[in-house]
């Protein structure tokens, strides 16, 4: 349950150029390097409800781990995958829906910091969250 928390984004890596791989427009990235996204996460056993707060929008997603279930990102990008916990790690693999290519998401707990790593197509970036 060291997830469980409300983690306010601190610092991007690499995120820029991340969103451009996914074919997010230039005034999208400005935008989203600056959202302000704020997550809650809540564990119950294998449950998860996240609750995702951003200057765009408010979106609340619950899941269970290795169920698969469609998710949206900011910029209308529909996805298709599950979570599952690997030690420590919670990791997502999640299928584009308009060209099949696979995102791979990875959250871990570093000291009081959430990091959540993404991958997709050889870029891979980083935002980091601090605990609210």
């Amino acid at each position: 349950m060291t997830f469980n928390g409300t983690w306010k984004v601190d610092r991007n890596e690499n995120y820029e150029k991340f969103m451009e791989q996914m074919g997010v427009s230039m005034v999208k990235r400005k935008l989203a390097s600056h959202d302000n996204l704020k997550i809650t996460i809540e564990q119950t056993g294998d449950k998860f409800h996240v609750k995702e707060s951003s200057n765009f929008r408010t979106i609340e997603i619950n899941f269970t781990l290795g169920v698969n279930f469609e998710y949206s990102l900011a910029d209308g990008t529909e996805l298709s995958g599950a979570w599952n916990m690997e030690g420590d790690t919670l990791k997502g693999i999640f299928n584009r829906k308009d060209n099949g290519k696979q995102l791979t998401t990875v959250r871990t707990i570093q000291g009081d910091e959430l990091v959540q790593s993404y991958n997709y197509e050889g870029v891979d970036a980083k935002r980091i969250f601090k605990r609210n």
